[in-house]
């Protein structure tokens, strides 16, 4: 017998406890009035409850009890869709709902790593002063320009093998924090990371993956247990610099073919004052590399902590 083969009922049983789990939460999450049902004063569970997916879905109540128990059923396609509208759940939350339930052409294969072109480095580059970088499925940063380290040099100090951003993020101390909305942001890429890891259950180093930040971070723990799922989109974030200062700017991703599992955010500022802060950075980036850029933002925020102090004290 194959070691795919023997893996197999391994694989099914983590597939369906993911599919229990989210289908739970996602009932869970809804209440009575989302639905247009009547609360009603003793509801004992939150959310729905079950036979009220199972009705809203037409589907039998103990067929949905099963499925939500992880028990082995194979659910259709059209009734997979009907439990997703009874949910209200999203095209990305329909679609890990489909790759949990192992619909063919659901979880499409993933290509493997292969080694980072040399014109993927030519074409970040090319985007100075826009800070941009080649992030994988797993946020590892697989290359950058000089503006994007200027963004963030503590990223850059990183060994490369630990440059990893939710591992950053989860672990980092609050002043080194580069989010300003911390819980929103990384909020919206556990989401990601979980339907990437839906695509994935049976590959061990997503799972040691998991694992590694799950130790590293209570926090963690906390949000992917709540199986959001969410998809990339382009959105506005807001960065601290390691001098103290904001700048907001719009996220924006892109595939690519030479690097299939991974996306090229280009992060474009939002105003005149985002474009001045990035473009003083990245020439001081130049200057004085990720370590003096730190070192003088280190210096920049005591000073800009004890002169606060100071007009506090007057009278």
């Amino acid at each position: 017998m194959s070691s795919t083969s023997t893996r197999s009922p391994a694989v099914a049983a983590a597939r369906r406890g993911e599919l229990a789990a989210f289908l739970r939460l996602r009932r869970e999450r809804l209440t009575p009035a989302d639905v247009g049902l009547p609360g009603g004063p003793r509801r004992r569970t939150p959310g729905l409850r079950r036979e009220e997916v199972a009705q809203r879905a037409g589907v039998g109540i103990a067929w949905y009890t099963w499925l939500e128990q992880g028990r082995a059923i194979n659910p259709s396609v059209q009734v997979l869709d009907a439990i997703a509208r009874a949910l209200l759940l999203d095209p990305a939350e329909r679609e890990h709902l489909h790759r949990l339930a192992g619909i063919p052409g659901a979880a499409a294969r993933i290509p493997a790593r292969q080694p980072l072109p040399s014109e993927a480095q030519t074409i970040l580059d090319s985007l100075n002063p826009l800070p941009a970088g080649l992030v994988s499925a797993g946020y590892d940063v697989l290359a950058f320009n000089d503006a994007y380290a200027a963004l963030d040099p503590r990223m850059v100090l990183l060994p490369p093998a630990d440059r990893n951003v939710l591992l950053r993020l989860f672990t980092a101390d609050e002043e080194c924090q580069p989010l300003v909305d911390w819980e929103r942001e990384v909020s919206f890429m556990v989401g990601q990371l979980r339907a990437e890891f839906g695509r994935r259950l049976h590959d061990p180093h997503w799972r040691a993956y998991i694992r590694k930040l799950s130790e590293a971070s209570p926090l963690f723990v906390d949000m992917w247990a709540r199986h959001e799922v969410t998809a990339p989109v382009t959105h506005r974030k807001r960065f601290r610099t390691v001098d103290g200062r904001e700048v907001a700017i719009t996220a924006t991703g892109f595939t690519t073919t030479a690097v299939p599992d991974a996306k090229m955010w280009i992060y474009t500022p939002d105003d005149g004052e985002a474009v001045r802060v990035l473009g003083e950075l990245l020439g001081r980036y130049r200057e004085s590399g990720a370590a003096g850029l730190v070192a003088a933002g280190a210096t920049a925020a005591t000073d800009h902590s004890k002169g606060a102090a100071n007009t506090e004290r007057r009278p």
